[in-house]
This record gives C-alpha cells, sequence and structure tokens, in this order.
C-alpha cells in the first residue's frame, strides 16, 4: 500500500467531470452500442500509462525534464504546450461540474466556484507529496457512486448484451463520440501526472511490480466507472428522452434523477461528480505545474515548503484559481465538455509519440520497449491515434 497512490490517483482523475458527461452523452444517444469501447479502452489506458511507470521507476525523471534531456529544450517545450493547452481544458470541465452541482442546490458560483478553490488549495499547499495523494484517493473514491446510479437505472441486461456488439462504425456522430471517449481516457496531463508523481514519491526499481499493479487495478476501476455511467444514461435517460441535452452535469442529473428518486438520485450523482471534477483539478494543475518545472528548470516538489518551490506552487494556485475564474465570467464555456475530450484525442499523435520514443530510447537494455511487445505497443499506439484523430475530424466536418 505505501507504493500504491500515483496510478490509483492519476485514475481516479481520469473519470473526470468531461469524461462523466461523455459516457452520458454516449448512453443517450447510442444506447449500450459505446459500452464495449469502455472495455477495449482498458488494457489500452494500461498500456499507455504502464510505460509512465517505467520511464518513472528506471529514470527517476518526470516527462518533461526526460523529453528535454533526450530531444532537447524545444521539443520539451512543444510537449509543454500540449500539456498546456490540455490542463486548461480540463480544468474547464472540472469547475463546470462543481458549478453544476452547486446549482442543483441553489448555490451560487460566487460561492460554490471559491469553496472549491479554497479546498484544492488546502490539500496541496502542505509541503508533503503523501498527504494530497492519500486526499486525492479518498476524494476521488466518491466516484464509486456512480455504481450505485448503474444499479439504481436497473438496466436490462439482455439488451445490453445485444446493443454492446452492435455498433454503427460507419456513422461520423459515432465516430465522434468513440473519439470523444478515446480523449476522455487519454490525456496528456495523466502521463506528464503519473511519471512525475513516481519520481516525487521516489519508487525504485524494487517497486516497480507494485506500480504497475497500482496501475492496473486503477485502469480498471476507472472503465468501470466510465461504463456505469453510459449503462445510468442508456437505462434510465435514453428510454424516455432520447434527445435530451447533456451538454452540462446540471441537466445530466436533472434527466436521470426522476428515475432513481429525485432526492438520493441527486445526492449520489452530485457526490459522485464532486470526487471527479476535485481530484482530477488536482492532477491536471499539478501536472502541469511539474511539467512546466521540469522544462524550465525551476524546484519542483510537493515536498519542497511553499517558499521553497514558489514557482512550482505558483503554477498550481494561478490554474485553480484561473479555472474556476473563466467558469465563473464565462459560464457559456461549461458546454465545451465533451469538445475538451475530442481536443485530447487530436493531441494523442504528439502526446503517445513522446512517450513510446522515450520508451525506446531511454530506459535500460532490460526494460526497454523492445521484441513483440514493442510490436504491440506501437500498434495499439498507432490505432487509438487514428481512431481518435480520424473520428474527432469526421464529426467535427459533419457537423
Amino acid at each position: 500500500m505505501a507504493v500504491f497512490g500515483p496510478g490509483l490517483v492519476v485514475m481516479l482523475a481520469d473519470t473526470d467531470v468531461g469524461s462523466i458527461i461523455t459516457a452520458g452523452q454516449s448512453g443517450v444517444q447510442w444506447g449500450y452500442k459505446l459500452l464495449l469501447v469502455q472495455v477495449i479502452l482498458m488494457p489500452v489506458l494500461y498500456i499507455v500509462q504502464e510505460l509512465t511507470v517505467r520511464l518513472g521507476v528506471f529514470t527517476g525523471r518526470g516527462h518533461g525534464e526526460l523529453i528535454r534531456e533526450a530531444f532537447g529544450p524545444r521539443w520539451a517545450w512543444l510537449s509543454a504546450a500540449g500539456l498546456g493547452v490540455a490542463t486548461i481544458g480540463a480544468l474547464l470541465t472540472e469547475f463546470s461540474g462543481v458549478a453544476g452541482i452547486g446549482d442543483l442546490y441553489g448555490v451560487p458560483h460566487a460561492v460554490s466556484l471559491p469553496l472549491a478553490v479554497a479546498a484544492l488549495l488546502a490539500v496541496v499547499l502542505t509541503g508533503s507529496y503523501r498527504r494530497v495523494e492519500r486526499a486525492a484517493i479518498v476524494i476521488g473514491l466518491f466516484e464509486l457512486a456512480f455504481f450505485f446510479v448503474a444499479w439504481a437505472a436497473r438496466p436490462d441486461l439482455a439488451q445490453m448484451a445485444h446493443e454492446s456488439v452492435r455498433m454503427p462504425v460507419l456513422n461520423p456522430t459515432f465516430e465522434y463520440l468513440v473519439a470523444a471517449n478515446i480523449g476522455a481516457v487519454i490525456m496528456p496531463w495523466m502521463i506528464f501526472y503519473q511519471q512525475s508523481a513516481i519520481a516525487d514519491k521516489k519508487l525504485t526499481v524494487a517497486d516497480f511490480k507494485l506500480a504497475r499493479w497500482d496501475t492496473a487495478i486503477g485502469a480498471v476501476v476507472t472503465q468501470l466507472v466510465m461504463a456505469a455511467v453510459l449503462i445510468a444514461a442508456a437505462a434510465s435517460i435514453r428510454p424516455h428522452a432520447p434527445q435530451a441535452s447533456l451538454s452540462t452535469v446540471g441537466q445530466m442529473s436533472q434527466a436521470m434523477t426522476p428515475y432513481l428518486g429525485p432526492q438520493m438520485g441527486k445526492l449520489i450523482f452530485g457526490l459522485g461528480v464532486l470526487g471527479a471534477g476535485m481530484v482530477a483539478a488536482i492532477v491536471a494543475s499539478l501536472a502541469l505545474a511539474w511539467g512546466l518545472g521540469e522544462v524550465a528548470g525551476y524546484k519542483r516538489s510537493l515536498e519542497h515548503h511553499p517558499l521553497q518551490a514558489k514557482w512550482f506552487y505558483a503554477v498550481y494556485t494561478i490554474c485553480v484559481v484561473g479555472g474556476a475564474a473563466m467558469v465563473g465570467f464565462y459560464p457559456n464555456l461549461i458546454s465545451l465538455n465533451v469538445g475538451v475530450q475530442v481536443m485530447n484525442a487530436l493531441l494523442l499523435p504528439l502526446v503517445l509519440g513522446f512517450l513510446v520514443r522515450l520508451a525506446i530510447v531511454t530506459l535500460p537494455e532490460a526494460h526497454r520497449l523492445k521484441g513483440k511487445y514493442k510490436a504491440v505497443v506501437i500498434v495499439v499506439c498507432a490505432v487509438t491515434c487514428a481512431f481518435g484523430v480520424l473520428g474527432g475530424l469526421g464529426g467535427l466536418i459533419w457537423s
């Protein structure tokens, strides 16, 4: 349990507010037809994040630092730019979720967003990696509420089995949501976070096996949560309101909770969204703070006091405060949730290209990508990028 943490935290953050909206829209628009995609993405997610475990354990360096050392500062800044874009998009979705849950209970944005900011700053400004990790896991476990939501929706198992294997793969709208689901599972800030967290936690070669289990368990849990949201939406909303607009968590909750019980449904759904949004805001903001530090060279560790690593904590604070401010002042940005996931899919060639190349050239010979597994990783990443990019671009063109 001392080794576990980076994988669980990043995977709990993976099922963020944008991912929940994407899974909900998938269920409403296509029923259970995208359910099998969630299962297929489990090993894909593990393969990608396991590379960050290898790189973090065997090099002791974060993702941005390793890119700078292997390929030079220009490529490192390019990767950091992609990270910055993805982080901004993520923070918009996380704080939109917080604002949406506040709306359900009549709490104005001027109250809910500052409270979220205060909580996020309090969690991180402690000067301790382990405290941040434990707090993030506890917050993220609220996402398990979605399993209750899926059970309470009483899905038809026979219909689920029938629809899940009948995918209209040539439909542009379906392809767009496939791309969104891929972007909701593999995000640039996840790769930066897990590798940097492993380095900050100082995991060693002896911890490698357990760190991989940490990642594998997290990959299964996060995709089961995504599947639970999709099932709940397909079972509760689609039969009654198949044209329902689910651009925000508020709209999703209002459409879903009448069939789950107005009070308990709203409470359980709200806890799940808050857990997802808060842990993802921590992870995305820390990923950017770590990534920029690794490229720019400033001190970057949660083991440092805020006065010892001013730039690191300043970047984190700017991310959190800025994300909340953008949602507070421009609430129309809340509807961009699914679009942010498609943007993540379009960034995959850059992100996975760097990751695979680092695993080939920077690892010790015994743990370097090679042989049949190297071919498997390259094929999996190439196919994932193709589905993400082509599906995203195709959906944008047809829309």
